[in-house]
């Protein structure tokens, strides 16, 4: 629903579109203001262009635009970050980082499959975070673990049906 709606509201105004999609990829949020923020802190409109290569009117207008829609405006104003993605910090903490992509990320069940063959092996999960394949390219599911994940493990949560490839960190 959101995915359609921001693709019906910034049709043929495509850097438009990606700055909303960055800004809910993030977790930020507009505020009443019209700033964007991150939790409490605020973030210039000219960071948030130089980072997506656009123009900061680009970002202005984005936010005028979704403040000016009712949906939107109360969507983007409630949006939350939520929390530290341990990926890139986990092998420093001992834990295991574990990345799922599927063939029909639609497919109701696949989650619930993988935590159930790990949790059958006594695998310890730290974190698990899913990207909504509506607003996101690609999306994976990430999965953390306490320790290190043996191969006889991963080689059973790759035969799972419908998962197209597996990474471990």
């Amino acid at each position: 629903m959101l995915a359609e709606k921001l693709k019906s509201k910034f049709e043929g105004q495509q850097a438009r579109l990606k700055v909303a999609k960055a800004i809910i990829e993030n977790g930020l949020r507009i505020g009443g203001d019209g700033k964007i923020y991150c939790g409490k802190f605020e973030i210039p409109h000219s960071k948030i262009a130089k980072a997506l290569g656009v123009d900061r009117r680009t970002v202005k207008a984005t936010v005028d635009t979704i403040m000016s829609d009712e949906l939107l405006s109360d969507i983007f104003t409630r949006i939350k970050p939520a929390g530290p993605l341990m990926k890139d910090i986990a092998i420093h903490l001992g834990y295991s980082c574990i990345e799922i992509y599927v063939k029909d990320p639609s497919k109701p069940g696949i989650v619930s499959k993988i935590t159930e063959l790990l949790a059958g092996y006594g695998v310890s999960i730290r974190q698990v975070i899913a990207d909504d394949p509506q607003l996101i390219s690609n999306p994976k599911l990430t999965i953390i673990t306490d320790g290190r994940i043996p191969g006889y493990i991963m080689d059973r949560v790759s035969a799972i049906e419908g998962i197209e490839k597996v990474i471990v960190y």
